[in-house]
C-alpha cells in the first residue's frame, strides 16, 4: 500500500499520535537535533512531542489551498532541523501537502522527513487508482523517511491501532533499550504492553474487505461526499475549500452556536474555530439517507442564529 523498500520495518502503534511521537523520536536521536519543521494545520499531537521531548515546533504557513507553503519551508530549513512534516490527509479538512516538492526539498538537504497520513493513508492510494489528481505521499518519493498510518480510521479496524513505518530497519535501534528480563533482548517504542486484539482485528477486516473492498469503500464515501457538498451549497452555504477526499468544511460565522444547537438535536460535528467552520467527516457508514436527514437540521439551525 506504501510501496516501503525491502530495506524497511514497522511498528505497531496505537494511533497517529504516538506514530508521530515515535517518529519524531527516531529523528531525534538520529539527528541530534531539535527544531521540528510543520504546517500550521498540523495535528495537536506535535504539541505533545514538543513538550515531551524539548523539541521546537516552528510553523510553516499555509496557502490559499490550506497546504503547506513549500516557499516558506526552504527558507526556514537550517542546521538546526530534525525533521520536518508533510500531512497527507489534515484532520481538519482532509489536505495534502505538497509531498513530492517537500521529499525534494528534504532530500537534498538530507533532513528526515515525516508524513502524517494517520487519515489519508486508508484513502489516496485509492484516490489515485479511482484516477483523482492527487500527489504521491509514500515511500516511491526519496526523501520520505516514516509514515504513520491509521488502521482504525479509514481502514475500519477497532480501535485503537495504527502503523508506523520507517524507511530503514536499523533506525529503530535509535530508540531501542536493553530488555534483559523478558523474552526479547531488546525493546523499541514508547508502549511495553500492547493489545493483540486491535492487530487480530485489524487483520480480520482486510481480509474480509480486500483491495477491492477498500477501493470501493473509499468510492462510497467519496460519492456521498460530494452529495453533501451539493446539498451545503443549495441551502446557500459555503465551503472553506473544494474536498481533497471525504472531509468537508463549512463555513459559519457562528460555529460554536451551530455545533452547540445541532448537538442538542443529535446531530455531532466538529467546529474549527480557527477557520471559523464546521467539519463533517464522511465515512463509510455515512449514506445518503443519513445526509438527507440532517440537511434540513443544519439548515433549520442556522436560520435561527442568522448563518442563512
Amino acid at each position: 500500500l506504501l510501496h516501503a523498500p525491502k530495506t524497511s520495518t514497522g511498528q505497531i502503534v496505537s494511533g497517529g499520535t504516538e506514530g508521530n511521537i515515535t517518529a519524531m523520536w527516531i529523528a531525534k536521536q538520529l539527528s541530534g537535533k531539535k527544531e521540528i519543521l510543520l504546517p500550521t494545520s498540523a495535528h495537536f499531537s506535535f504539541q505533545k512531542i514538543a513538550s515531551l521531548m524539548g523539541m521546537k515546533l516552528v510553523e510553516i504557513p499555509v496557502t490559499d489551498d490550506y497546504v503547506m507553503d513549500v516557499t516558506h519551508l526552504k527558507k526556514k530549513i537550517r542546521k538546526t532541523t530534525a525533521a520536518v512534516v508533510g500531512l497527507a490527509g489534515s484532520t481538519e479538512l482532509g489536505t495534502i501537502d505538497p509531498i513530492p516538492e517537500i521529499s525534494e526539498i528534504c532530500a537534498h538537504e538530507h533532513v528526515f522527513f515525516h508524513v502524517d497520513a494517520a487519515f489519508g493513508g486508508f484513502v489516496i492510494p485509492f484516490l489515485k487508482e479511482l484516477h483523482y489528481k492527487i500527489p504521491d505521499f509514500d515511500f516511491r518519493l526519496k526523501g520520505v523517511s516514516s509514515i504513520s498510518i491509521d488502521s482504525h480510521k479509514m481502514g475500519y479496524a477497532a480501535i485503537p491501532l495504527g502503523t508506523l513505518m520507517v524507511r530503514k530497519k536499523q533506525w529503530l535501534g535509535s530508540i531501542s533499550v536493553d530488555s534483559p528480563y523478558i523474552s526479547s533482548e531488546k525493546q523499541t517504542g514508547l508502549l511495553g504492553t500492547r493489545s493483540g486484539a486491535p492487530v487480530a482485528a485489524a487483520y480480520a477486516v482486510a481480509q474480509y474487505l480486500g483491495h477491492e473492498g477498500y477501493k470501493q469503500m473509499v468510492r462510497s464515501c467519496m460519492d456521498v461526499t460530494c452529495y453533501t457538498q451539493k446539498r451545503i451549497e443549495q441551502l446557500g452555504l459555503d465551503l472553506v475549500m473544494k474536498p481533497t477526499m471525504n472531509v468537508i468544511g463549512v463555513k459559519l460565522k457562528k460555529p460554536g452556536i451551530v455545533v452547540k444547537k445541532l448537538s442538542e438535536q443529535g446531530w455531532r460535528v466538529n467546529k474549527i474555530e480557527r477557520l471559523s467552520c464546521i467539519r463533517l467527516v464522511l465515512m463509510p457508514q455515512i449514506t445518503k439517507q443519513i445526509i438527507d436527514e440532517f440537511i434540513p437540521v443544519l439548515q433549520k439551525t442556522c436560520v435561527e442564529v442568522d448563518e442563512l
